[in-house]
């Protein structure tokens, strides 16, 4: 299947090859980034819709939010072609989202969450060889599966492979995590302890967590969350994870997407940033002799320097491994080589994906056996 993708038109050529009038399906950043890659590529959008319960009137970019309906009335639905511009893996959204998709054309515009860069084609093949060199480094066909159809999606915004690429929560735990081994772990990028609490439902040995989460509003939740707990301890620790002490200056969202001003998209370079300065720190640091058997590396674009701030304890522990593979561009290739080449005595890739539009939750399992 891959060999046909190098040579196909992406979804940005069949955009500019298109003749049907395209629509915008939702607004904020992720619309931001999209219609930003449209004006560099002299695709035209002629309007934006929203979902019927978010339309009040308002404008997004200076054209008016519609509701389907309306857009359907305007252009004839047939005659159109949909842009998804927002994420959600909520299951009464993707029905939405399979309901408009069954009455035109719609995709999902793979465009980064941090950093620049875009996923076209002549990105894949300019990394072909690293591409393919991840997929022979993974360890099982379910992992070769999803690489396969996230790949698929990301050169054709085709939501069919998303919708596909979806992998079964018992198999992870079953195949893939092994919680029952777990009994100490770091959570780097613990929110307001949602994960921490996640982990614990499955590891029934679980004894301690290290919680590290830089974004104020969020550690007082994280807080009081770990003063609750009384299943195991949960540590809580204010700062971002990184490969060094220091302090970095955040673009702060007081949500998941709170990050380094640094990880920015491209498109929002020209946006006041909410800026301020929190403290980073390696997790070797934070936990010192504390024996790690797993780690959670969700940090919004700032994988690489986490996980160079955790050589250390991986060097001594072997801790089992979950590195989020979906904030770059070139996180699919080069986080798995980079893991690879520093930490040769892990054998064992796995690739998973938790259901949603667009290919986040695309989740790498590295383990030593």
């Amino acid at each position: 299947m891959l060999e046909t993708l190098w040579n196909i038109p992406d979804l940005w050529e069949r955009l500019s090859a298109e003749r049907r009038t395209i629509l915008l399906y939702g607004m904020g950043n992720g619309a931001d980034k999209i219609l930003r890659v449209c004006a560099e590529k002299n695709i035209p959008v002629a309007g934006v819709f929203a979902s019927d319960g978010f339309v009040r009137g308002q404008s997004f970019r200076g054209m008016p939010v519609r509701r389907w309906a309306d857009m359907k009335a305007m252009y004839g639905a047939e005659n159109t072609v949909v842009l998804m511009a927002f994420a959600s893996s909520r299951p009464e959204v993707l029905e939405n989202v399979a309901r408009i998709a069954s009455e035109t054309t719609l995709l999902a515009p793979d465009v980064p969450v941090f950093g620049k860069g875009l996923f076209d084609r002549a990105f894949a093949v300019a990394h072909r060889a690293e591409l393919l060199a991840v997929r022979e480094l993974l360890s099982d066909g379910e992992s070769r599966r999803i690489f396969d159809l996230v790949l698929r999606y990301k050169l054709s915004g085709e939501i069919s492979c998303l919708l596909e690429a979806v992998s079964a929560p018992k198999e992870v735990l079953q195949n893939v995590l092994r919680p029952e081994r777990i009994k100490t772990a770091a959570d780097l990028g613990a929110y307001t302890g949602d994960t921490v609490r996640s982990l614990a439902a499955v590891a029934p040995n679980l004894e301690t967590v290290y919680a590290m989460e830089p974004d104020a509003r969020n550690f007082r939740k994280l807080s009081d969350y770990a003063e609750a707990e009384s299943r195991f301890r949960v540590l809580p620790v204010c700062a971002a994870a990184w490969n060094a002490k220091t302090e970095l200056t955040f673009d702060a969202g007081g949500n998941r997407n709170s990050s380094a001003i640094a990880n920015r998209s491209a498109v929002l370079s020209g946006r006041p940033a909410r800026a301020r300065t929190v403290r980073a720190l390696p997790l070797d640091r934070a936990v010192g002799n504390g024996r790690i058997d797993f780690i959670k590396y969700d940090v919004e674009g700032s994988e690489r320097e986490a996980i160079e701030g955790s050589r250390n304890v991986i060097l001594r522990d072997c801790p089992t491994l979950l590195v989020s593979l979906y904030h770059r561009t070139e996180d699919l290739f080069a986080l798995p080589l980079f893991l690879r080449r520093e930490f040769p005595f892990y054998r064992r890739f796995f690739l998973r994906r938790a259901a949603g539009v667009p290919a986040w939750d695309l989740n790498l399992y590295v383990r030593e056996d």
